[in-house]
């Protein structure tokens, strides 16, 4: 079954045949689905290149109400402790493997064959189940005790960069945006994804998952449309700590590199093959935390008084 295309019949037509009722794609923005501030919309296609739905044309306001929202968000995100978070996740890939056949008729209608489309539903289910299993251990992998040769102890432990601005994969629109989106929701960030222009109905069904998951509002947001109007915007605002261009168009790489140095964002521009296609490792995890080393003295030092920082 083609999703907003009707099967049934009855008496809407003519010839007996049933009206269709095509579905409008939202916004996902601070835990709710507002339509974009502009009003606008774009035809998202089939793989026939026929009529499959409309969805949001986000704009400018648009990221920034997610930007606002994102850093609402973070805070309580990033407060959680790790065990936590973990949970989310996991709930995360529940709620997904629930609705895998309905996920999978929409991979379906984008051009997926039908094992091809449970199989990347499958995917993204472990990828998630994968992550979460990681959120209480990053601390024991990338912190450490620092020798030092002073009577002071030193530990150093990661802590979340905070707003992350994620720009979505094309060629995968499930397991591209959960291989890009969990390891920011495993390290205690939020974020503001900006979907692939002809994913969008791919994205919007997975934050409907993520509506049903737990996930505190504004920890995740995204937004659809023009990957070359909404980027530029994310990437030159003050208050997004980091940028992920994985989704971005070559083209568009060094400008928007330049842009968030105005901002001293961090910024992770994958090189080479897609890296969501191969097992995942540590690097995405490592890219948007941030690692904070403490100081404290000991000994004679500790007794007299003296604090660290």
């Amino acid at each position: 079954m083609r999703i907003g295309r009707s099967t049934t019949t009855g008496s809407a037509n003519g010839d007996g045949s049933r009206l269709g009722v095509p579905k409008t794609y939202k916004l996902y923005v601070g835990g709710a689905f507002p339509r974009s501030e502009s009003g606008r919309t774009y035809a998202v296609r089939d793989a026939e290149g026929g009529f499959w739905a409309n969805a949001a044309l986000a704009s400018r306001k648009d990221v920034r109400d997610a930007v606002v929202a994102a850093r609402k968000g973070a805070k309580a995100w990033a407060r959680a402790t790790p065990y936590n978070r973990g949970q989310v996740v996991y709930r995360i890939a529940e709620m997904l493997d629930g609705r895998r056949s309905d996920v999978a008729d929409l991979l379906v209608t984008g051009g997926a064959t039908r094992d091809a489309a449970l199989a990347e539903v499958d995917a993204s289910v472990d990828r998630l189940v994968h992550h979460a299993g990681w959120t209480d251990k990053l601390a024991a992998v990338l912190g450490s005790t620092n020798p030092v040769s002073a009577p002071y102890f030193s530990y150093s432990a990661p802590e979340p960069t905070g707003v992350v601005g994620v720009l979505a994969p094309t060629g995968s629109p499930l397991l591209g945006l959960v291989s890009v989106l969990a390891p920011v929701l495993a390290t205690g960030n939020a974020s503001v994804v900006v979907a692939a222009q002809p994913d969008a109905c791919v994205a919007i069904a997975f934050a409907e998952v993520l509506a049903t998951s737990d996930v505190p509002g504004g920890v995740v947001n995204v937004l659809t449309g023009s990957v070359a109007e909404l980027a530029p915007v994310l990437a030159a605002h003050g208050d997004v700590d980091a940028l992920d261009l994985t989704g971005a168009p070559a083209e568009l790489r060094v400008e928007l590199e330049r842009t968030a140095a105005d901002t001293i964002k961090r910024v992770l521009v994958p090189r080479g093959e897609p890296d969501w296609t191969a097992e995942p490792g540590l690097a995405r995890l490592r890219a948007f935390l941030e690692i904070k080393t403490v100081w404290h003295p000991t000994g004679a030092l500790s007794l007299s008084g003296g604090g660290g920082y």
